[in-house]
Order: structure tokens, then C-alpha cells, then sequence
């Protein structure tokens, strides 16, 4: 009897199957916890202080004149308001820097938690700032909230990149931006006048804050720490493997142990690299909402629509995040961030040309808005979630603290490069402001294509090699991975681990 061949269908739902499995519990509350009390509130501060700023704005003004018996001047109140919106970027930047010091000592999930510590202080410094009649405390709270969102945008991608399998890897590390968004939607819809943005509730927005960091706080110390940390830079076998269990849903994990155990084998005496030798590696060379109310009032919107048009903006920027966390893992990585990249080129033309016939018909004010829109769903699709996922996939174990420094750093820069200077590239270049942004989404989107690889569904060593090709210099891991290589292809036995050992004490590593 011959045997029939096996029906597509069924392998698709295998897949199904599979991919359902690699869900388990408590990788799910691992990341839904820890973006709540991370990424979430980054997003939050993002969009908060958006609403309640002629409040606060008046409220500095009344500081003002009771201490020095006269109202602030415009420009000094000018530059209050420029402190409190920026300063929030620089304590990111600030944030971003301690993360490798932190995390060295305290690992990835407890990196998380001391975290909270930042985020309930300044919520406690901002929302009493008013019935303490002191406006620096809230210009402190926005820094120590920088600070927290600093740490958070480095250590929670590296914890869910580090705690799930490799076959949704994309989709958990989506997870990240999907909940900036959230944090972004959920401080524009709070700041409504109709909920806490008025004159007498404003403080209850940044009292808020505390909310989501008490639930990670009470939450998370019941989950496992990395296994990935545990195994490689703690050495604890034991620890690690039961974290993998317990992540994965199942007992048996010799596969993903004999996987991190691999490069625990090359790595055990090396150090974690510094952001400089990072920089400087031959090997990994290539890894390396502000102002939305202006632009619609340059669009012709009434200023009464104006936050309910930027509400719009906050629910398409989680439809999709949704939508790339969904096809991440069908499509990879490098079609959504190109494509991404594509579009906003594409999208930014037509905004400029609308701005500039917007006189021309009543129509087209109202086409300038889907334009924003577009360019945010193409941003929240690729550019603004993947990202975070390529830095913690790019890079092995000993590099990846290093690596989210860099791109901390730049992430940070750009943030508030972007809020200062936006302001006067719109006065100087009116409506073909956008040109600019156009060209560098451009830049970015050729620049991918020709240096990104796919990282879908392939392990840190595979991805690793990847780049080595590109690079023509191997990395120390690769030398000794393409030794053993060799010797099981001419059927060598493999080396045990006091061989790996002397390459490392004869300088290979």
C-alpha cells in the first residue's frame, strides 16, 4: 500500500499547534507585567503632559509671583516649560547609562523591579507639586521618570528577548511597543477634559504613574529571572533550567539548555564587553509625540477637535503595534522595518504637499490628517517595536548591555534632538518641513535593505554568523563554533569542555 504524502493543511496545523504551545502562562504574565510597569509608562510620560499644559504653565506663572511678588516674563516661562518637556529625555539618557552597571549586579528582572522605585517617586514628587506650590518638584519628577523609562527601554527588551523561544521571539518583543502605545492612548484619553484634564485634577495624571509600577512591583518577583543571565553570567545550572521550564510550559529542556550551555562554554572567562570595545569590534560593526497639536493646527484643525484628532493618533498607534506583533513571525523582521521605512518616505511627500495646497480645496486639511496617520500606523508597524527586538537579537549575551547603551543613547539624542529642534525647522522650512524627515526614512529604509539580514526564527549563534559574513571578521564564539564544526564533519569527536577552556586561556577568546 503506498503511503499518501502528508496534507498541507495538517503541517499548518501542526505549526498552529506549535506556535500556540511556546505561549505558556507565565511567559505571557512575564511580558504583559513587565511592559504594564515599563514600557507602558514611558509611552504615558510621553503624551501626558500634553493636555494639562496652560494649567501648568499657570501654575508656574502663580510660583512665580508669590516668591518674587511679580509674574514670570514669557521667555522665562518659555524656557520652564522647554526644561519640563526635555528634561524627561535627558533623565533617559541618564537611565540608559546605568543600565549595564544595574543590571550587571542585579540581573534583568530585578533591574525591573528597583525600577518601580524611580517610578512611584517621581509620582509622588509631581502629583504633590501643586498643593506644595513648589513647580521644581515636578520638573525633578519628569527627570526621575526619565530615568525610569532610561532603564526600562533597556532592560525589559533584553529580559522577554532572553525568556522566550526563538519561534516568537518577534512577537513577545513586540510586546514592548505595543504597550508604549497603550501608555501613549491611555495619558491622551486621561488628559480629556472630560476626565482628569482640568484645572483642579491635573496632578492626579502624574499620580497615575504610580499605579502600573505597584502591579510590577507585586507581580514580577514570582516569575523566574532570565535564564539566560542565570545559566551565562551567574552560572547557575540548576536556577536556569527551571527558569526555562517554567517560561516554556514544559519539562523538557535540553534543547534550549544545550543552546545557552554552548556559549556558555566559550564565554565562561570572558567579561562583558564596554560600550567603547563594542564600538570598536570588528565583528559586530554593522549591529550597530512631540508637537502633533501644532502640526494639526497647521492643518486647519480647530484647536476644540484638536485632542480628539490626537486621540486618533494613540488608536492607531496600538492597531499597529497589534497588527505587527501578529505578522511579525510570518513576514520577519526586515520586510516590516523596510517596508516601515517605505511608507513613511512615501506618506511624508504627500503631507508636504497637502500642507502646501491645503488653501486650495476644503478637502484637503482632512487628507493631511490621514497622511499623519499613515506615517504613524507605518512607524508603530516597523521602525517605532523592531528595533528594541534586532538589539537584543543581534547581539550575544557578553555585548547585549553594551548594545542597548548605543542604542539607548541614540534612541534618547534623537528624542530630544527632535523636540528642540522641530520647532524651528517648521519655521524655517514652513510646509516642506517634512522633507527632511522624508529623506532620512529613505536613508534608513535603502540602508537596511542592503545590510540587515532576516532574523526570524533563527538562534543568537545563527544570527551571529550572519553578520560575520557581512563583516568578513568572526567573532571569538565563531572561531571555536566553526572549530567544532569541523571536527564533527571529518568525524573528530567534539571537544570537551577543558578544551574550550584552552582556547580560551591560549587567547582565542
Amino acid at each position: 500500500m503506498q503511503l499518501s504524502e502528508k496534507d498541507p493543511a495538517d503541517s499548518q496545523e501542526s505549526d498552529l499547534v506549535k506556535k500556540k504551545s511556546d505561549w505558556s502562562c507565565s511567559l505571557i504574565v512575564a511580558s504583559l507585567v513587565g511592559a504594564f510597569g515599563s514600557s507602558f509608562l514611558y509611552g504615558y510620560n510621553l503624551s501626558v503632559v500634553n493636555a494639562p499644559a496652560p494649567y501648568i504653565k499657570a501654575f508656574y506663572n502663580e510660583s512665580w509671583e508669590r516668591r518674587h511678588g511679580h509674574p514670570t516674563d514669557p521667555d522665562t516661562l518659555t524656557l520652564l516649560w522647554s526644561v519640563t518637556v526635555s528634561i524627561f529625555a535627558i533623565g533617559g539618557l541618564v537611565g540608559t547609562l546605568m543600565v549595564k552597571l544595574i543590571g550587571r549586579v542585579l540581573g534583568r528582572k530585578y533591574t525591573l523591579l528597583v525600577n518601580n522605585g524611580f517610578a512611584i517617586s517621581a509620582a509622588l514628587l509631581m502629583a504633590c507639586s501643586l498643593q506644595a506650590g513648589t513647580f521644581e518638584m515636578l520638573i525633578v519628577g519628569r527627570f526621575i521618570m526619565g530615568v525610569d523609562g532610561g532603564i526600562a527601554l533597556s532592560a525589559l527588551p533584553m529580559y522577554l528577548s532572553e525568556i522566550s523561544p526563538k519561534e516568537i521571539r518577534g512577537s513577545l518583543g513586540q510586546v514592548t511597543a505595543i504597550f508604549i502605545c497603550v501608555g501613549v492612548f491611555t495619558g491622551q484619553v486621561l488628559g480629556l477634559p472630560e476626565l482628569l484634564g482640568k484645572e483642579s485634577t491635573w496632578p492626579y495624571l502624574f499620580g497615575v504613574i504610580a499605579v502600573p509600577a505597584v502591579v510590577q512591583l507585586v507581580s514580577l518577583p514570582f516569575l523566574p529571572e532570565s535564564p539566560r543571565y542565570l545559566l551565562l553570567e551567574k552560572h547557575d545550572q540548576v536556577a536556569a533550567e527551571q527558569a526555562f521550564r517554567t517560561f516554556l510550559g514544559k519539562e523538557d529542556v535540553s534543547r534550549e539548555l544545550e543552546e545557552v550551555l554552548a556559549e556558555r562554554r566559550v564565554q565562561r572567562n570572558v567579561r562583558l564587553v564596554s560600550v567603547l570595545e563594542l564600538l570598536t569590534s570588528p565583528f559586530v560593526r554593522w549591529q550597530i509625540w512631540f508637537y502633533t497639536n501644532s502640526i494639526f493646527g497647521k492643518a486647519g484643525i480647530p484647536p476644540e477637535k484638536t485632542p480628539y484628532i490626537t486621540l486618533s493618533t494613540g488608536g492607531i498607534e496600538i492597531l499597529a503595534a497589534v497588527f505587527s506583533g501578529l505578522v511579525i513571525e510570518r513576514l520577519g523582521r526586515r520586510p516590516l522595518l523596510i517596508g516601515g521605512f517605505g511608507l513613511m518616505t512615501l506618506f511624508f511627500g504627500i503631507l508636504t504637499a497637502t500642507l502646501t495646497l491645503q488653501d486650495h480645496a476644503p478637502w484637503v486639511p482632512y487628507l493631511s490628517i490621514v497622511c499623519i496617520l499613515a506615517i504613524i500606523a507605518s512607524f508603530c508597524s516597523g521602525p517605532g517595536g523592531i528595533p528594541f527586538i534586532l538589539t537584543g537579537e543581534f547581539f550575544q549575551q557578553s555585548q547585549r548591555p553594551a548594545a542597548f547603551i548605543v542604542a539607548g543613547t541614540v534612541n534618547w539624542l534623537s528624542n530630544f534632538a527632535v523636540g528642540l529642534l522641530f520647532p524651528f525647522i517648521q519655521k524655517s522650512l514652513d510646509t516642506y518641513c517634512f522633507l527632511v524627515f522624508a529623506a532620512i526614512c529613505l536613508t534608513g529604509a535603502v540602508y537596511f535593505y542592503f545590510v540587515l539580514p532576516e532574523t526570524k526564527n533563527r538562534t543568537y549563534a545563527e544570527i551571529s554568523q550572519a553578520f560575520a559574513k557581512r563583516n568578513k571578521a568572526f567573532p571569538p564564539e565563531e572561531k571555536i563554533d566553526l572549530a567544532v564544526t569541523d571536527d564533527k564533519m571529518i568525524g573528530n569527536p567534539e571537544p570537551d569542555s577543558s578544551t574550550l577552556d584552552s582556547y580560551v586561556k591560549n587567547g582565542v577568546v
